[in-house]
C-alpha cells in the first residue's frame, strides 16, 4: 500500500512538473531580467558615509619657540665633540647604529628576533589581516553551499486531488544553494575599509614595538655603562678617603689631630661606601632588564657588558620637519589609522539605515529513494531577491549612527593630541641635547679648574707649603 502511494505521489509530481514546464521557462526569463536589473543597481550603488582624509599637520615649521643652533656646545675630550643639527634629514631605521657599538647592534638584532612583545604584535597583525580576508569573502563574493536532506513525511492527497493518497513516504533531495548580499549602499565596502584601517593600525603597532624595544635596549645599555663608571669612581673615592683616614689615625697616635677628626673621616668613608650597594643593585636590575629585553631569562650570561668607552656620540643629529614627522612616527600613524577606522564605521552605521538587498538561488534533484537522486529524479530550483527596509527599530539605528559619529570625534581629538605630544617630545629632546651639552661644558671646565688647583697644591706640598691633608 505504501509503495503504491509513493508511486502515485511520484506520478502526480511528475504531471505537475510537466504542466508547469512552460511556466518555469517564463519564470526563468522574468527572474533573469529582474536579476540583471538588480545587479546593475548593485554596481551603480553609492557608498554612504564620509570619505576619509588625513588631517593636516599643525601649521608650523619648527618645534621650539626659538630657532635651533647649528650645533651643540663643545667640550674638551672625546665626549665633548659638538653635534650638528641637520634639518630635513630623516633618521635611519636602524638608528642605534649611529652609536657605532657592535655589541649593542648584535644584542638589538637578537632581541628583535626573540622578543615576546614583537611576536605578539606580529600575531595581532596576522589576525587583523585574516579578519579582513574573511570579511572580503562575505562582502565581495557570493556564498555557495551544498545541502542534502532525507525526510519521512505524511502527505495529504487532497493537495494533488487524490484524497485517498494519505500515506507515509520518504523524500530525498540534494541541492546547491547560492546567496549574495548586494552592497547597494556601501555598508560592506565601509566595513572592509574599517578592517583595512585595523590592519594598518596593527602594522604601526608592530613598528612601535620594534622602536620601543630598540630604544629600551639602548637606554638600558647606556645606563649600565653609566652605573659601571659610577661604581668605579665611587670605589676610587672611597679608597682615597680610606687612605686619608689611615694618615689621620697615624697623626692621632702622634697627637697631631683630635679624635673628632678621625671620627669625622670614618663617617665620610662609611657614607661613601654606603652608596655602593644601591648602585650595584641598580646595575644588577639593569642587567636583568637587558636579558629579558633580549628574550632571555635574567640568569643568562650571554648579554654583553657595556662601558661608556664602547659608545660614540653621533656627530650628525637628523631633525625631521613637522610635516614629515606626522608620516613617520608610529604613534601618529596608529592614531591616524584609528581615526580612519572610526570614519568608516560612520559609513557602516549610515548604510544600516538603508534597504538591504539579497539574491538567493538553489538547484538540485529530488527523489523518493536515495538511488533516484542519480537517475531520473525531478530537478527542483528556486531563485529570488529579498529586500529589507528598516522602518522602526525604536531609534536603534539612528542612535548607532550618532554613536559612530561621536566615536569619530573622539578619535579625531585623540589624533590631534597625539600629534601635539609627539611635537612636544621632539622639542624636549632637542632642548635636552642643547642643555646637556652646555652642562657637560660647564662640568668639564670645573674639572679642569679642579685639576689645576690640584697641581698647584702638589707643588706647594713638595716645597712644604701645605700639609698632606
Amino acid at each position: 500500500m505504501i509503495d503504491d502511494a509513493n508511486r502515485g505521489f511520484s506520478r502526480s509530481r511528475l504531471r505537475w512538473h510537466s504542466h508547469s514546464a512552460s511556466r518555469r521557462h517564463a519564470a526563468c526569463a522574468t527572474v533573469a531580467r529582474v536579476a540583471g536589473v538588480t545587479v546593475l543597481i548593485a554596481f551603480s550603488g553609492c557608498t554612504v558615509g564620509p570619505n576619509y582624509h588625513t588631517p593636516a599637520p599643525p601649521a608650523t615649521n619648527t618645534y621650539t619657540p626659538t630657532p635651533l643652533p647649528d650645533q651643540t656646545a663643545s667640550s674638551p675630550g672625546a665626549s665633548g665633540v659638538p653635534q650638528q643639527f641637520v634639518a630635513g634629514l630623516d633618521i635611519p631605521a636602524q638608528w642605534w647604529t649611529l652609536f657605532h657599538c657592535a655589541p649593542l647592534d648584535t644584542l638589538i638584532r637578537e632581541a628583535l628576533a626573540n622578543s615576546a612583545n614583537v611576536a605578539a604584535a606580529q600575531a595581532a597583525l596576522r589576525q587583523a589581516g585574516e579578519n579582513l580576508r574573511a570579511q572580503m569573502g562575505t562582502t565581495l563574493y557570493p556564498s555557495v553551499d551544498a545541502k542534502a536532506n532525507a525526510t519521512r513525511e505524511k502527505f495529504s492527497g487532497v493537495t494533488f486531488g487524490q484524497p485517498q493518497l494519505t500515506e507515509l513516504l520518504n523524500l530525498y533531495n540534494a541541492s546547491v544553494n547560492v546567496s549574495y548580499n548586494l552592497d547597494v549602499f556601501g555598508g560592506g565596502r565601509r566595513e572592509l575599509e574599517s578592517l583595512r584601517s585595523q590592519v594598518d593600525f596593527q602594522g604601526f603597532q608592530l613598528q612601535a614595538a620594534y622602536l620601543a624595544l630598540s630604544a629600551n635596549i639602548v637606554t638600558a645599555a647606556i645606563k649600565e655603562a653609566s652605573l659601571r663608571e659610577q661604581i668605579e669612581a665611587t670605589g676610587h673615592i672611597a679608597d682615597d678617603e680610606d687612605a686619608q683616614l689611615g694618615i689621620l689615625r697615624q697623626q692621632l697616635a702622634l697627637g697631631g689631630v683630635s679624635r673628632v677628626a678621625v671620627l669625622s673621616q670614618e663617617t665620610l668613608v662609611a657614607q661613601t661606601r654606603a652608596t655602593l650597594p644601591p648602585l650595584r643593585q641598580s646595575l644588577d636590575q639593569t642587567r636583568h632588564q637587558l636579558a629579558v629585553l633580549a628574550g632571555k631569562p635574567p640568569s643568562d650570561t650571554d648579554v654583553p657588558e657595556f662601558r661608556m668607552s664602547m659608545f660614540t656620540l653621533p656627530q650628525t643629529l637628523p631633525v625631521s620637519v613637522p610635516s614629515s614627522l606626522v608620516r613617520q612616527r608610529p604613534d601618529i600613524l596608529a592614531a591616524d589609522a584609528t581615526l580612519h577606522q572610526a570614519s568608516a564605521q560612520v559609513g557602516v552605521a549610515t548604510a544600516n539605515m538603508y534597504p538591504q538587498l539579497t539574491l538567493s538561488a538553489n538547484y538540485g534533484p529530488e527523489a523518493l529513494t536515495p538511488a533516484g537522486l542519480f537517475r531520473s529524479a525531478d530537478m527542483i530550483w528556486s531563485i529570488g531577491a529579498g529586500l529589507t527596509q528598516p522602518i522602526f527599530h525604536g531609534g536603534q539605528l539612528s542612535a548607532q549612527k550618532r554613536a559612530a559619529e561621536a566615536a569619530f570625534d573622539q578619535a579625531n581629538a585623540q589624533y590631534r593630541q597625539t600629534v601635539l605630544l609627539a611635537f612636544q617630545n621632539v622639542a624636549d629632546t632637542l632642548r635636552a641635547l642643547q642643555h646637556d651639552a652646555t652642562g657637560l661644558n660647564a662640568q668639564t671646565q670645573a674639572w679642569r679648574a679642579a685639576g689645576g688647583a690640584l697641581e698647584l697644591t702638589h707643588g706647594q706640598f713638595r716645597v712644604g707649603g701645605v700639609s698632606y691633608l
